[in-house]
């Protein structure tokens, strides 16, 4: 690995620790009944979940009453966050949980396709992020929309929401080898869509 590349690393996960860290001091603010922490924490994440809530739930009403619901019960229920995972592992599992009732529930779906709802811009990615995620899109959002939705799932959270197969093991209940075995056939099948359509693989 190159030396700016690694060092690149090296930032994005001092970087990515920091804002864990600080999350976890904001969870505890608002556990203490701090409505500013609850203000910046739904300011930093709210987009994120709002993504993932937008791919399972194909609905953008829901979509919002959703995201609704699950600040609400972290406002609620912060006092009981016990750092068993990150505090974006947390907003998500919550946010799964929901998403997949409503749609048990069978409230009315208005479809909006995957290109939409990751065209949704988050405010907080500085320019560069913007451009790799936007780069990084382009080339896997038409094959992960051909792959089975326990795949797709899998997908979204370890390239959109940049989840750990470990963290997505949290969000989704699942035991870590399903997991892994998951995003292997799931990158295996998008492999071969890429090069039957003559695309670099180096994408994944």
């Amino acid at each position: 690995m190159a030396p700016a590349a690694a060092a690149g690393r090296r930032e994005t996960a001092h970087r990515a620790a920091s804002q864990a860290a600080s999350d976890v001091a904001l969870v505890s603010r608002i556990a203490a009944g701090d409505p500013l922490a609850m203000q910046v924490l739904f300011a930093r994440h709210n987009v994120r979940v709002f993504r993932f809530v937008m791919g399972i739930v194909k609905d953008r009403t829901l979509a919002d009453d959703i995201i609704g619901d699950v600040f609400l019960d972290v406002w609620r229920h912060a006092g009981r966050f016990e750092e068993r995972a990150s505090v974006s592992t947390w907003l998500l599992a919550i946010a799964r949980y929901k998403a997949l009732d409503g749609n048990r529930r069978g409230r009315a779906h208005v479809h909006v396709d995957i290109d939409e709802a990751l065209a949704i811009a988050d405010t907080s990615d500085d320019p560069e992020t913007a451009a790799q995620t936007r780069d990084r899109d382009e080339v896997l959002r038409n094959c992960i929309a051909q792959l089975s939705p326990s795949h797709r799932e899998i997908l979204d959270l370890v390239y959109y929401q940049e989840m750990t197969i470990e963290a997505v093991a949290e969000i989704i209940g699942a035991p870590l080898n399903t997991v892994k075995t998951r995003m292997f056939y799931a990158r295996k099948h998008i492999a071969a869509m890429l090069q039957e359509a003559g695309l670099d693989r180096a994408a994944l």
